[in-house]
């Protein structure tokens, strides 16, 4: 809505005398919002946005044009585009109607032309864009895109949408054997490393294996530290292994900005745990 004001002047034998400020506003006909479906960010996979018009005027709004920044944000001197629109992901509809694809100009900013809202009616636009290596990964960042519409008949108008990095655990694991070839009677052992590439640490990861061949005597550590046997459990007779929940923590991943590009990588959050028992 704009505000508008006014005074007059009164001029009178040489002299002028103004009048009160009367002050005025002029609703806008175009209402903007906007919302992501899509409730936390993870880098790779698509965010789900929604963009509604509504026009509350009598007459027609055409050939509006729609402009989205992609969530663009400054970092020292670089100005970082952290989203990557998904080609051929909009969809256009003019009061609950499909209409054609919509045409789309995508690159560091996404604009949508010729969009048409009906008077006392509206359109939704729905997209999708992809975080990529400039969203900021580390918990409690969020990407925050606005978009704009611009028209013949209608001041610019603005709408934004924030979209939380998700907060979570990534795990992967891995396994290895020293030594690979051993004779009867022989000790091995069993080096389990689990990474996080995630922005959150994970206390309740479980390992579970069976060993084949049964070991005995076995020996449990993580990251060096002996675990004991309330700390997982083993069958020496079918050679099933589990730890425990809380017998370890595998902590978040490091995210390191690139002062140079501004791209973020990872460096894993690790745990190294090892079984070593007698063959």
């Amino acid at each position: 809505m704009a505000t508008f004001t006014n005074q007059a002047s009164l001029i009178y034998n040489n002299t002028r005398v103004a009048s009160n400020i009367v002050t005025g506003t002029i609703a806008e006909t175009l209402t903007v919002s906007k919302t992501a479906v899509t409730q936390a960010y993870r880098t790779g996979e698509p965010v789900t946005y929604v963009l509604s018009l509504i026009n509350s005027g009598s007459a027609d709004l055409t050939g509006l044009t729609l402009t989205d920044d992609l969530g663009a944000y400054t970092s020292d001197t670089l100005t970082l585009v952290p989203l990557a629109y998904v080609n051929g992901s909009a969809t256009y509809y003019v009061n609950g109607a499909l209409q054609p694809a919509p045409s789309v100009t995508a690159g560091d900013t996404f604009v949508i032309t010729g969009v048409t809202v009906p008077a006392g009616g509206n359109a939704i636009i729905v997209y999708q864009a992809v975080p990529n290596e400039f969203a900021p990964p580390e918990a409690g960042s969020a990407v925050t895109n606005t978009v704009t519409a611009t028209g013949q008949g209608i001041t610019p108008q603005t709408a934004s949408a924030t979209v939380p990095a998700a907060s979570e655990a990534v795990l992967s694991i891995s396994k290895a054997l020293s030594p690979a070839e051993v004779t009867g009677n022989s000790k091995i052992t069993y080096t389990f490393v689990v990474s996080n590439t995630g922005s959150a640490p994970e206390a309740a990861a479980v390992i579970e294996d069976t060993f084949a061949p049964v070991l005995s005597d076995i020996a449990v550590t993580a990251d060096g530290t002996v675990l004991t046997e309330t700390d997982y459990t083993y069958d020496e007779t079918s050679g099933e292994f589990a730890t425990v929940q809380g017998a370890f923590t595998v902590p978040a991943a490091d995210f390191v900005q690139d002062p140079q590009t501004g791209a973020w990588s990872a460096a894993p959050g690790t745990v190294t745990v090892t079984v070593c028992g007698t063959v």
